[in-house]
């Protein structure tokens, strides 16, 4: 079906299903393999490599974060102008876009790996702990250039209406990396560089694959002779802000923990984190698929004026998240132990029931996280990136770090509670902002 038929005649309760199913299946498949990646390297290399994995992992994040700036910011854009027929001008953003994401790519990929030594050191690990994450942490950014345009060619397939084939591309990549990384580690037994380069060679060969159609002319979007100016990079950098923002604010927090930890509990306390954040990149990626593959649908009808049609499409996201959320609640609640033990199958009892008291307070974190996500969802598709970088900065950083003075009388406890505390200030902060913008968002349709 042709992707102006798709977000702009078929109903919005359809179009859910025809846009976030395969979009969730999608993100669900990159959660699977990272919870994988975190499989792997526990169970094959041991509670050090993946101490050393969750210690540099954060920094791995920012290096794709100007790449994850540059393909949501283009992506919105280029729905709003398909939306208008300014075809013209969204194959320009594209071609632009993708330019620069290579770009980056070489720069900040350069940049880390010189810097990758020095960063861990800081962080406090030392010794094996410390090389092995510096191993793991180099890999990713000498193939940077090579890998970082996969995650923009996802948005970019979704907005031609390939949302099958986005799909596709994704449970493919997962499974090239799971594969190779079991061949790495469990056959051929090479260290934590070897679970790094296993995703890199995924994420080439999905960003090569997912070229094709747009090389050949099948696509939408076309490539064209780029036509840079200050306007539009101003545009992508607003519309994109967003995400970015949240990327590095995340990451900034994870760093910060992680100097807290090793110095409350050391390994053991920075590997609970690390499950931690597992379970969150397993449920989170469920959010964002939904949310995120309707953004193309909801930019589109923004730009034609089919305000109406917009407000439909997100009822149906919110609700969906918070089905999923109130459901991750439960399955967090209900097994811990389960969760603990298949990342660290030896686990101590001491480190057991740390990690089942972290992830029973953690799993109150998705009663309300669902609401700031699906709202902040909502102001990138439509254009409004000052409100969803408000909710993005608060939700990842500065709510964090209010919370780790407030609750660190109790020590790794409050570390603990800091998310479900978190998630309930971001939906309030959320709540605040709906009602504010209430009359641009309820405002007819212009056709």
């Amino acid at each position: 079906m042709d992707s102006k038929e798709l977000f702009s005649r078929t109903s919005p309760i359809k179009l859910f299903f025809i846009a976030s199913i395969p979009g969730a299946v999608s993100m669900l498949a990159s959660a699977l393999y990272q919870t994988i990646d975190g499989v792997f390297v526990g169970r094959f290399l041991g509670q050090t490599a993946f101490a050393a994995l969750n210690l540099a992992m954060p920094f791995v994040i920012i290096n794709f974060a100007l790449a994850d700036l540059i393909g949501v910011g283009s992506s919105v854009p280029i729905s709003i102008r398909l939306g208008r027929k300014q075809d013209a001008e969204a194959n320009n953003i594209f071609t632009c876009a993708c330019l620069m994401i290579v770009g980056t790519g070489v720069l900040i990929g350069g940049l880390l790996f010189a810097a990758a030594p020095l960063l861990i050191r800081l962080m406090g690990a030392q010794g094996e702990f410390a090389a092995l994450a510096v191993q793991y942490l180099q890999v990713y950014a000498l193939c940077s250039p090579l890998t970082t345009i996969v995650f923009a060619m996802d948005n970019f397939l979704r907005i031609c209406g390939m949302i099958r084939g986005s799909m596709f591309l994704n449970i493919l990549m997962s499974v090239l990396s799971a594969v190779l990384e079991f061949l790495f580690l469990g056959v051929f037994r090479w260290g934590i560089w070897a679970a790094a380069l296993a995703t890199c060679t995924g994420m080439f060969l999905a960003a090569f694959l997912a070229l094709i159609p747009f090389f050949r002319g099948k696509a939408q979007l076309r490539f064209c002779r780029p036509r840079f100016s200050a306007a539009m990079i101003r545009q992508i950098v607003s519309c994109g802000s967003p995400n970015f923002l949240n990327n590095i604010a995340g990451r900034i927090t994870s760093i910060l923990m992680n100097f807290i930890l090793v110095r409350l509990g050391g390994e053991m306390a920075v590997s609970v984190y690390g499950i931690l954040m597992y379970a969150d990149g397993f449920i989170q990626p469920l959010l964002y698929g939904m949310c995120d593959s309707l953004q193309p649908a909801v930019g589109f009808n923004w730009g034609a004026g089919k305000f109406s049609r917009v407000r439909a499409i997100e009822r149906c996201c919110f609700t969906a998240s918070g089905i999923v959320s109130v459901l991750a609640v439960f399955v967090i609640l209900l097994f811990p132990g389960q969760i603990t033990s298949l990342f660290m199958a030896d686990a101590s009892s001491e480190f057991m029931r740390t990690a089942v008291g972290a992830l029973r307070l953690f799993g109150l974190t998705y009663i309300t996280r669902w609401f700031s996500f699906a709202t902040q969802s909502y102001m990138l598709a439509i254009e409004k990136p000052l409100p969803a970088s408000v909710i993005s900065v608060s939700t990842a950083l500065l709510f964090p770090v209010l919370l780790v003075g407030a609750l660190w009388p109790l020590g790794l406890t409050g570390i603990w509670l800091n998310f479900a505390g978190t998630a309930v200030l971001a939906a309030v902060l959320s709540g605040i902002i709906l009602l504010k913008l209430r009359p641009q968002l309820s405002r007819p349709d212009l056709q």
